[in-house]
């Protein structure tokens, strides 16, 4: 059940983000937040880094997904290019 930006998951309602690489709406919890420091895309796992975040599925096919679709510049409401070598590298850690 849904109710105003949240998922009944587990029993409990949990903040939904949407995943700027497949678009799909799921939990928080379920998504790595990204921020950009220094023109550089870093994955902020405690979720306390300040700026503006963004999120993604901890999957190399959406990061893919997301560089082909451009997302990372609209979502970060960045002018220009941005280094994604540091959360590719988190990704292929994961893996």
């Amino acid at each position: 059940m849904r109710r105003q930006g949240k998922l009944e998951y587990g029993g409990q309602a949990v903040p939904l983000r949407t995943c700027v690489g497949c678009r799909v709406r799921t939990a928080k919890s379920e998504l790595l937040r990204l921020v950009v420091v220094e023109g550089v895309i870093t994955p902020d796992q405690q979720g306390r880094l300040p700026g503006r975040g963004a999120s993604l599925h901890p999957d190399v096919s959406c990061l893919e997904l997301a560089e082909r679709r451009r997302a990372f510049t609209r979502a970060f409401r960045a002018q220009g290019s941005l280094d994604v070598t540091r959360l590719r590298d988190h990704l292929a850690e994961r893996a």
